[in-house]
């Protein structure tokens, strides 16, 4: 097992009507919100409406930033972190899934500097400090509600990439499961997906850490047990409870004790589909982690075995695990080929060139320009 240190400072409210205690918790950074949401479903839902008028009754001031995208980009992140910076906000309540929660980190430390946002991925400019972040999720997927990461897309550059800081973690997130009554099944199929691959990219990455293991394999058999039954029943708030709960743990750090790192190889593939294609990042990932696993086989055959006997309940071999897997998500609507999205056009010199240019690899599985041409081979 490797040395490691267990830190998570965000303040998690999990539960029904637990939005009621909101307007105390951001009382604690003082007036002046900046709220920053997505392209409409927090209008479409009624959420906006409710939060606006309730914050207001308490006497914030509130500025808004709204549209952000599913993949979102890095002009929406400096174009909110203005208008933060002209208002003078006290903190941030970000209101939506992992593209808005992930953009709003980002906002928290670009508005305190006058640099471009991106500066900080690039390592130009480092985060010193940070205007205070608030969530409010309404979709189950990623787990940046309990992290400090932040994926955005730099299209000018071609580059989609990640960055973290401990000053980036959240300070409060409310998750209300309630509030993903709304999400429609592709969604829903695809951060039950997502939660899933984080999981795998944990379980590939580099350390033997057995209590861990048994956490990764818990969490990934709640989401096979449930994710299908919440497809049925969209409606059922205690499936989308333990969706949500299960995406959470997925990436708040339970996962990682003991290990000197995940892989991370397949979202690292992942990003170059929803950079060119707007791919909805959990079905990228249903995309490459079959095709992954397959070209790794020969490397890691017996954590792959390992992995499916585990989360199946019976005795099965590398093949079978990745057939079984890859069945799954093929049952939960997610696409498993590039070809089940019907893409027009040459795709294979497109995709491997992003990959070149991204650098695509894993921090365990390393990849070579020849990993690129037969992993795409395998997914197309």
């Amino acid at each position: 097992m490797e040395n490691f240190i267990a830190y998570n400072p965000v303040t998690l409210h999990f539960g029904k009507d637990i939005l009621a205690t909101l307007g105390t918790t951001l009382k604690e950074y003082g007036n002046r919100v900046l709220l920053v949401y997505g392209k409409g479903s927090v209008k479409k839902s009624g959420l906006y409406d409710q939060l606006v008028q309730d914050l207001k009754k308490q006497g914030f001031d509130i500025s808004e930033y709204g549209g952000i995208k599913s993949n979102p980009v890095i002009e929406d992140v400096d174009a909110a972190a203005a208008i933060g910076r002209e208002n003078h906000v006290d903190v941030i309540l970000a209101v939506g899934g992992g593209s808005v929660i992930d953009s709003s980190k980002i906002i928290s430390v670009a508005i305190p500097v006058e640099n471009k946002a991106w500066d900080f991925f690039t390592g130009k400019t480092k985060a010193k400090t940070a205007i205070p972040l608030v969530a409010v999720l309404t979709l189950a997927a990623t787990g940046t509600e309990m992290n400090p990461f932040a994926v955005v897309s730099n299209h000018a550059l071609e580059q989609k990439s990640a960055f973290g800081s401990p000053l980036t973690f959240p300070k409060h997130s409310f998750l209300d499961p309630q509030l993903t009554l709304t999400v429609p099944r592709d969604y829903t199929a695809y951060g039950i997906a997502d939660l899933i691959a984080h999981c795998f990219e944990a379980w590939f990455g580099s350390g033997e850490a057995t209590l861990t293991d048994r956490f990764v394999i818990s969490i990934v058999k709640e989401a096979i047990e449930y994710g299908p039954k919440l497809l049925g029943d969209l409606q059922n708030y205690e499936y989308r409870a333990k969706i949500m709960f299960a995406a959470t743990m997925a990436l708040n750090g339970t996962t990682m004790y003991g290990r000197s790192s995940g892989d991370w190889g397949v979202h690292s593939a992942g990003h170059c589909l929803s950079l060119l294609y707007d791919v909805p990042h959990g079905a990228s990932l249903t995309i490459v982690y079959p095709a992954w696993m397959r070209h790794f086989k020969e490397h890691v055959g017996s954590r792959i075995a390992q992995l499916g006997s585990g989360i199946f309940n019976e005795p099965l071999t590398a093949d079978e695990s990745i057939d079984r897997i890859e069945a799954f998500f093929k049952s939960l609507g997610c696409p498993t080929r590039l070809s089940d999205l019907n893409i027009p056009g040459d795709l294979r010199t497109p995709i491997f060139e992003s990959m070149v240019h991204t650098r695509v690899s894993g921090a365990n599985m390393k990849m070579t320009e020849e990993d690129y041409g037969k992993l795409i081979e395998l997914y197309m």
